[in-house]
């Protein structure tokens, strides 16, 4: 109990290890050492580095490990049969990393025990009994990972419960009991958890480890808290092999602020740290360069998104009328996005978060552009920047700071010089600044020789000169392009959404509609330069 009166959860994250197993994703050693950094500063209590020896990676990881608050632990397996914890090489890389925690992740099944390890259930005991004692031994807090713990309490739960007694016994701090194939509901987590406290591990030595196979891996963490485990485990944005982890960017904030665990449970993340973890989910997902999740609970762009006129129109009475928690407790804000959808108590909203206002019969011409051109196209929730501009077209508040005079983008397949076929792009954008007419000229070539296609090319070449007001935008940062082919055959329209960022933090997102993919391309890029230079 703290002094509160409330009882501890220690948060463990295995991002770095488990998260890493996620198809496509490979941290470098800078990178672990930044994420780290982030979850220490995040106040998480264990951060595990991933399996010294495994890999070079994570091997230099630890070699030059950041300091922390948080519990650097290193992961690794049980000593293998028919050789002594002492002498077992595996074993021993992973000690030699030198962190204060070690988690070691033993077979609890004894069908994996005979198929997979190929020994008896005995042997298995001893191995880890005499693994979990040797990491003891040698002044090293230890971890116990029961792995498909579940599904061997379901085969043989005498069995299971052996092994976990016996890593408890043999001095592990925690045993944690692992739904390693995902599939467990979590109404039988929570009574098999119950079955392993009655059995003599108590939930102060209890950790949960759960898998997202049956999109339950949050609830079936919250089933084995409120049965008694005081550890648990996950990922960052629920990285992880197969179908993911249990996602710690929903469970932390649920922890920290639903009933019945913000009144009954304390972490060690602070409710003054809380609003960071939106940040560091997005800046996970930039160390990635994967797009962030717009539907992902209390982190996502769309998570406090309220786009039906009836409920934004409850949203400006009182905000909890749709809202579980309040955005800003994570980081995130409310957003009012402008579709066809949309009523006036949206458009009223709106304009309010942007500091605009406007005659009821403006407020009416608003609606009616963006409705007519959603009807062609257009997605005004997904691009509220491209909103933002023509609201103040019509309010006449947009001023005319640069004039496209004309643009034109080549595509040309030829031989380099090592005799093998290239495609290059080149883009010449003609703009009027102050009365003055600049020629900029860029090409898709990037440093390494290889081709980035048009519209870089047209990126680069619109952004390239704006004269007086060049400085403005050179902070401004292209992050995603998205392309949907609005219908199909010889009249197919093209819907480009594209994301930028800059310097300050600021995302935003415009549109473009053609039956041509570059013309739609440079009706988004121009919306985008045109946006910032507002700001």
């Amino acid at each position: 109990m703290t002094e509160g009166g409330k009882t501890r959860l220690y948060l463990y994250d295995t991002t770095l290890r488990d998260g890493q197993q996620t198809q496509g994703v490979q941290f470098s050693a800078s990178e672990k050492h930044e994420i780290a950094t982030m979850l220490d500063d995040l106040g998480i209590d264990y951060v595990e580095g991933g399996w010294p020896g495994a890999n070079p990676t994570d091997s230099e990881f630890f070699a030059a490990a950041p300091k922390m608050r948080a519990r650097l632990t290193a992961f690794g397996m049980t000593k293998r049969v028919g050789r002594s914890a002492e002498n077992d090489d595996v074993l021993a890389a992973v000690l030699n990393a030198c962190t204060g925690t070690v988690c070691l992740v033993g077979k609890t099944h004894p069908f994996h025990v005979r198929t997979a390890l190929g020994v008896t259930l005995d042997e298995n005991l001893q191995a880890i009994r005499d693994s979990v004692a040797h990491v003891v031994s040698q002044g090293r807090e230890a971890l116990f990972d029961a792995e498909h713990f579940f599904d061997g309490h379901a085969d043989d739960p005498d069995y299971a419960l052996a092994c976990a007694r016996a890593a408890m016994e043999s001095g592990a701090r925690w045993v944690v009991l692992c739904d390693t194939n995902g599939g467990t509901m979590p109404c039988r987590i929570a009574q098999v958890v119950g079955a392993v406290i009655d059995g003599g591990v108590p939930g102060g030595r209890l950790g949960i480890h759960t898998h997202n196979d049956t999109e339950q891996a949050v609830a079936g963490t919250l089933a084995a808290v409120d049965a008694g485990v005081r550890q648990v485990q996950g990922t960052l944005n629920g990285l992880g092999e197969r179908c993911g982890n249990a996602n710690l960017t929903a469970l932390i904030p649920t922890l920290l602020l639903k009933e019945p665990y913000a009144s009954r449970y304390e972490t060690g993340i602070s409710p003054d740290a809380l609003p960071g973890l939106m940040r560091v989910s997005r800046r996970l997902d930039d160390i990635l360069n994967r797009v962030p999740r717009r539907e992902a609970a209390y982190v996502g762009a769309s998570a406090f998104a309220h786009k039906a006129g009836l409920h934004a129109s409850a949203i400006l009475k009182d905000p909890t009328t749709y809202e579980h928690v309040p955005p800003e407790a994570v980081g995130n804000q409310r957003i009012v996005p402008m579709s066809n959808q949309a009523g006036l108590s949206n458009l009223r909203k709106r304009l309010g978060d942007l500091g605009l206002t406007g005659t009821e019969d403006q407020l009416r011409a608003i609606l009616t552009t963006v409705k007519e051109r959603e009807d062609a196209g257009y997605a005004y929730d997904m691009a509220p920047a491209s909103f933002e501009l023509v609201a103040r077209e019509v309010l006449g508040l947009m001023p005319e700071l640069f004039e496209v005079k004309r643009y034109r983008v080549t595509v040309e397949r030829r031989k380099n010089k090592h005799d093998r076929m290239v495609t290059l792009s080149e883009a010449v954008v003609v703009v009027k600044v102050d009365g003055e007419k600049r020629l900029s000229v860029s090409e898709s070539m990037d440093a390494t020789g290889g081709d980035r296609g048009p519209v870089n090319a047209l990126s680069k070449a619109l952004a390239k000169d704006l004269g007086p007001l060049q400085d403005r935008i050179a902070d401004m940062r292209l992050k995603d392009f998205r392309v949907r082919i609005m219908q199909g055959g010889t009249e197919a329209v093209t819907r480009v959404v594209i994301d930028h960022e800059d310097d300050a933090g600021r995302r935003w997102s415009t549109v473009g509609v053609s039956a041509n993919i570059v013309d739609a391309s440079f009706e988004a890029l121009l919306d985008a330069v045109r946006w910032k230079l507002l700001q």
